[in-house]
């Protein structure tokens, strides 16, 4: 039998125990129901279609509130609001959905709009562009830190460099001569608007193991019918669209800018999802692995 004394100090220190444990238990309850809390909050609006696509491949699409037009993929994202083209966007538009934070792919606009919203009680990170493999980690790794998952975003970035290591190699070990490849960004009335130097297009061609047949210049923009001539591209690369954006083989080769080519003689003509193909997001080692296989056969 236990004394009065050792039975009184037995039980204080049983007491002592058992209300440790339960203060542990419920703080340990509290943290878990806050990052519940926190991981089913959708207060994040992703504008630019790569960052939408990393926000997703980081398990994070249940934090976006809303997205912008170039956010299709994955398919989950069209479900969302969706406040405009990532150039055009309005101040209106963009805060009456509500976001705490906004992760914007640097170039969205107007200028106006983005210094509005930065001035506005809203987080608003940009997130930097870029046309080669680190510029896709760098992507990854502001969009992790921002979301507050950056071992996610490491491993991820790992994983989409070495993936694009493989891709990149497997385009340069195709061998032959390189397929001389004109990006047409449109062909509206006949007119051509091609895509130059620094810029997705032509990093997408390089890394599929092609040649811009398009030299002298950044940028998009209009071609002439002697430059386009001059360039004499071996096959025409394009964004898959549809309606009254598309165009034919047939028709598009009949053009005179394209007429005596060689990708008109051949009507070598390639398309791919643009955002796919230009985004240099997640996806980019698929993008270049079937651009080469289009553009090669192998």
């Amino acid at each position: 039998m236990f004394s009065n004394k050792r039975y009184a100090v037995f039980t204080a220190l049983w007491v002592s125990l058992f209300c440790a444990t339960v203060a542990l238990f419920s703080a340990s309850y509290q943290e878990a129901y806050a990052a519940t809390e926190e991981e089913t909050q959708a207060d994040v609006l992703s504008i630019g279609g790569s960052v939408t696509e990393i926000v997703y491949a980081l398990d994070q699409g249940h934090r976006l509130v809303a997205r912008d037009t170039t956010s299709t993929w994955p398919a989950e994202a069209n479900k969302l609001p969706n406040v405009g083209y990532m150039r055009s966007l309005s101040p209106e538009g963009v805060l009456s959905v509500g976001p705490q934070m906004i992760l914007s792919e640097e170039g969205a606009g107007p200028k106006e709009t983005i210094d509005v919203l930065k001035a506005a009680d809203v987080t608003f990170i940009e997130v930097p562009s870029g046309f080669d493999a680190p510029a896709i980690a760098q992507k990854i790794k502001v969009v992790g830190q921002a979301l507050g998952v950056p071992s996610k975003a490491e491993a991820l970035a790992r994983e989409v460099t070495a993936a694009l290591d493989i891709a990149a190699a497997q385009a340069d070990a195709a061998g032959g001569p390189r397929k001389r490849v004109m990006f047409i960004l449109s062909a509206r009335g006949g007119k051509l608007m091609v895509a130059g130097q620094n810029t997705s297009a032509d990093a997408i061609i390089r890394m599929a193991g092609g040649v811009n047949a398009v030299q002298g210049f950044e940028g998009y923009k209009p071609l002439t019918d002697e430059a386009a001539a001059t360039a004499a591209p071996d096959t025409v690369l394009m964004m898959a669209r549809g309606g009254d954006h598309s165009i034919a083989a047939n028709e598009l080769f009949a053009l005179p800018a394209l007429s005596l080519t060689p990708a008109a003689q051949s009507q070598s003509l390639i398309t791919m999802n643009g955002l796919l193909m230009l985004g240099f997001g997640p996806r980019t080692a698929q993008a270049v692995t079937e651009l080469n296989i289009a553009l090669y056969g192998k």
